[in-house]
């Protein structure tokens, strides 16, 4: 995923996991509207998710940025993906206790929702590689107010173990500079947590001194348990 940083203590999922979430769980995790999606929209980072492919296949204006795009072939990333969501997914069953299992039913269908949305992004990419954006946190290769709407899933929050609050500090703000509106981000809350990340308060208040006003919303959806928040970020 995008971004360099040395890991400092392990959350228990081994290294960062290119993940595959569905369209339909991104409308959930970051409560899209319908108007939302007819705006020009970056995913970042966007993994193999396949919000991009059937977002732009509903009329949207989707583009997905990740550094492994420039690691791997259209091939080797869904050969890659399909390996990880298997990862992913083994993580989830040997610690079903931490998830609310409402949006999937079970594991199987966690695994099988996920092995189509890495379908679709491997179609796509293949189809439309002008999609799919190289790029690494905290620098992204996109001019300024580029976007109408940035989301960013996974990834900032999810990782602090090993992103400190700098690299979050800065990354908020460059995901704030190419977008001329809003950033979404989604979770509040760290893999094999259930609290949200301890520095948030303070996050705020840094950002509000570079003038990005974020605040903190509920939404309706609920896998990782605790994790029922996202971060709204505006100029």
């Amino acid at each position: 995923m995008s971004f360099e940083s040395a890991p400092t203590r392990s959350n228990g999922i081994g290294e960062v996991v290119i993940t595959a979430r569905s369209f339909e769980e991104y409308k959930a995790m970051f409560a899209l509207s319908p108007d939302d999606l007819t705006k020009r929209i970056l995913d970042c980072p966007g993994g193999a998710a396949g919000f991009t492919s059937e977002g732009n296949s509903r009329g949207g204006d989707v583009i997905a940025c990740d550094v492994a795009y420039s690691l791997h072939t259209a091939n080797e990333l869904a050969a890659t993906a399909e390996a990880e969501t298997d990862r992913g997914n083994e993580y989830v069953r040997a610690h079903s206790h931490d998830y609310v299992w409402e949006f999937f039913a079970d594991p199987d269908e966690h695994q099988h929702v996920r092995h189509r949305a890495v379908q679709g992004f491997a179609a796509d990419i293949r189809r439309n590689p002008n999609h799919y954006v190289a790029g690494r946190l905290p620098s992204l290769p996109f001019p300024d107010s580029s976007f109408d709407l940035v989301l960013s899933s996974h990834l900032l929050f999810s990782y602090a173990d090993r992103l400190d609050h700098a690299f979050h500090l800065d990354a908020i703000s460059e995901l704030m500079r190419v977008t001329r509106d809003e950033a979404r981000i989604f979770p509040l809350v760290p893999v094999g947590s259930s609290e949200p990340y301890p520095q948030l308060d303070g996050l705020l208040e840094e950002l509000d001194s570079r003038g990005i006003t974020a605040r903190i919303v509920s939404v309706d959806y609920e896998f990782q348990r605790g994790a029922t928040h996202m971060l709204v970020c505006r100029h």
